[in-house]
Order: structure tokens, then sequence, then C-alpha cells
């Protein structure tokens, strides 16, 4: 049985897929976003925080299965399941897979929280065990994403084609920072993706906020977006307008 390095198990979330649901968080990723929300998320190993905190616990799939399943009449009720986070979920494969695979078995909705900077084949396999992708976009060029988070957008707007491709479910997830990766030409991007795919399940922007910055001091980091604050209700509603103006309807605040 594969274990897993799990950082937190969250139950009656409401933002991580429809209805109600436990978002189970793994260690790990791909990427190095400089807004990153959860930086203790960033290795895949065990970590002492700056106060002593250990961040991370080894679970088999089975023990993180006995949580989940507390909340079954939940999701039942409300259309809810499970969704795996992280970090990159899939940075974590082999445990990734069983648990997906698990947990649909048992006949729970499942969600798959990514980035989708992952070798096709992982995304290949994982995708019969996913009822749901919540696919990040996090730049519009090569250039800019890696600047941003460490590597170009190659790879994941290649595995977006893949997934819509072979009938996925697809909901984008976009965070924007003020400044950062708001721009016109990233919104337009998005919105160009929307008109692409016309099956995506919707499109969440993810406007951010600077409770973060505790967090990267905890995990002994550096936090670079100090002159950066949470994304105003007036810039939230100019991201919309714009999306708008270039035919993108489906977009919300997440």
């Amino acid at each position: 049985m594969t274990t897993g390095i799990i950082f937190n198990i969250q139950r009656f979330s409401l933002h991580d897929g429809p209805g109600i649901r436990t978002t189970v968080f793994a260690k790990g990723c791909t990427l190095r976003c400089i807004w990153c929300h959860n930086p203790e998320a960033i290795s895949p190993h065990l970590e002492t925080g700056a106060h002593g905190q250990v961040f991370g616990q080894p679970m088999t799939a089975a023990e993180v299965l006995l949580i989940v399943e507390k909340d079954r009449r939940y999701y039942d009720t409300s259309g809810g399941g499970l969704t795996l986070s992280g970090g990159e979920p899939l940075f974590q494969f082999a445990f990734a897979r069983e648990l997906l695979s698990r947990a649909k078995a048992s006949g729970l909705h499942t969600a798959l929280d990514t980035a989708g900077n992952v070798p096709r084949g992982w995304v290949a396999e994982i995708l019969p065990f996913v009822d749901l992708f919540l696919y990040d976009i996090k730049a519009h060029t090569p250039d800019v994403h890696r600047r941003l988070t460490g590597a170009p957008n190659t790879r994941i707007l290649n595995n977006l084609d893949y997934l819509v491709e072979h009938g996925a479910a697809v909901r984008l997830r976009c965070p924007l920072i003020p400044g950062i990766n708001d721009s016109v030409d990233h919104l337009r991007f998005i919105a160009a993706l929307s008109r692409r795919f016309p099956q995506l399940d919707g499109i969440d922007l993810m406007p951010f906020h600077d409770l973060a910055a505790g967090k990267w001091r905890a995990v002994g980091r550096t936090w670079q977006l100090d002159e950066i604050k949470s994304a105003a209700p007036d810039q939230q509603a100019a991201w919309l307008n714009v999306l708008r103006a270039e035919g993108c309807d489906r977009a919300r605040i997440g």
C-alpha cells in the first residue's frame, strides 16, 4: 500500500469543487510560484518550521479514506466528494493514483487540483479516476510563466489540450495577483481559452490575498510580495469586465 506525505485534510470545504467536500493536501510541487498560498507544500519531505511545527504526515490511501468517508452523507446530499490538492498532488503520483482510484471505486466524486506541469503519461493514467480537473492557469506566455513560477507553461497547455480532447471535465482556476499577472493580455488569454474550449466546466478567478506571508516565514522561506495587497472588489470587477468584453461570461470570482 502506497504511503503519501499529507500536510492537511480540510473537511467541509466549499471552494474546491462542487458541493461539500474533503480536500486532501499532499506535499511536493513542480512549480515555485512567487505567490504560493501553501508554501509548506513546496517540499515533498517532512520539514520542521521556524517555530518547531512539523509540516507533513505519512499516511496511506486507506488511512486518508477513513477520514474522507466520515462525511459521506454530506457528499451524497450536496453533490460533493473528495478533492486532492497540494502543492502539485501528482508529484506523489503513485499515492495520488491509489487514493483517487480507491475513492472512485467506493462511489465518491473525485476532483484533482493540478497545475498540469507533469508528464503526459501521468495525466493519461490518472484520467479514469478523476471526475473533475481543477486546472491552474497562471500566466499567458512561456517566458512570463517561467519568471513567475520557475517553469514555462508549454507542458501545462499541452496537457490541457489532451484532457479536453479526451472528454475530461475541466474547470480553469486562475490565480490573479495585482500588478503581477492580472494584465489585460493575461485576461484576454484566459478568455481565448474559454472560446477555444466551450466545453469547460467554468472558470474561477482566484484573487490574491496576503495571508500567505506568515506561512512563508513559518517554513523559513522569504516572502517577496510585501508590497502587494489583497485584491480589492473594484479590481476583481475590472477583471470580470475585461473577460466579458472578450466574450467570456463563464468566469466567476472563486
